[in-house]
């Protein structure tokens, strides 16, 4: 049975990988790659990686291993990723969920740096919000709230009226930590207890009030 729920918000803040850009592809076969090199569990790894910036990935998984060492590294690994866009496609709803809107506060809270923002939202065909949080905006990595805040005080709406969608444990504990609601997304999303999860965004339809509210009917399955 569907049972549908109805969010209300003045923005929305939206993650990428997982979100908006299903590209698990490209994260398996480096990740797991990087996981050999080190002899390290590539189950293990995945487990870590979503939703972080890799630096704060290395350094719960190589706890011994320098931030300086991971800074480098990390460097390394997003010039691999941005090389490769085999297997990047947009999330099922994802063009019509942007399409909707163009026209109202949201913004892009992504842990990719703007290099690989910009070529997975453009190898997926979707455009980039005009207001855009990338890991160089940020001082600390989701699960830290800093990204989601940032992009609220951007787009000048308070974060108790903005509604955060992730897929990831990170990116949820960070937008519940912002004290924004989370939408989940996608099959990672349901294990973290989410305020809604949905399949992916063709469950998710919007209508705008008089006053600009978003106003999300979700279709969680």
């Amino acid at each position: 049975m569907t049972a549908t729920t109805v969010l209300t918000a003045r923005a929305l803040l939206l993650d990428m990988d997982g979100t908006l850009v299903n590209s698990d592809a490209v994260v398996e076969r480096i990740w797991r790659r990087w996981a050999e090199r080190h002899s390290l569990d590539g189950d293990e790894v995945m487990r870590v990686v979503h939703g972080r910036q890799g630096h704060a990935s290395m350094a719960l998984l190589l706890p011994h291993r320098s931030m300086e060492a991971n800074h480098a590294d990390n460097a390394r690994m997003l010039a691999e990723e941005t090389a490769d866009m085999d297997g990047v496609v947009p999330v099922p709803g994802a063009h019509a969920f942007l399409a909707f809107l163009g026209g109202l506060p949201h913004a892009l809270v992504t842990s990719a740096d703007v290099g690989l923002s910009t070529a997975r939202m453009a190898a997926a065909g979707l455009p980039l919000p005009e207001v855009r949080i990338t890991a160089e905006s940020v001082g600390a990595s989701k699960p830290d709230p800093e990204g989601f805040l940032k992009g609220a005080a951007e787009l000048g709406i308070d974060p108790a009226d903005c509604v955060v969608f992730e897929d990831s444990g990170a990116g949820i504990a960070a937008g519940r930590a912002a004290g924004m609601r989370v939408v989940g997304v996608g099959p990672r999303a349901g294990a973290h207890a989410p305020d809604v999860h949905v399949r992916d965004l063709t469950r998710i339809r919007m209508e705008t009030a008089a006053d600009g509210t978003i106003r999300l009917h979700v279709d969680q399955a």
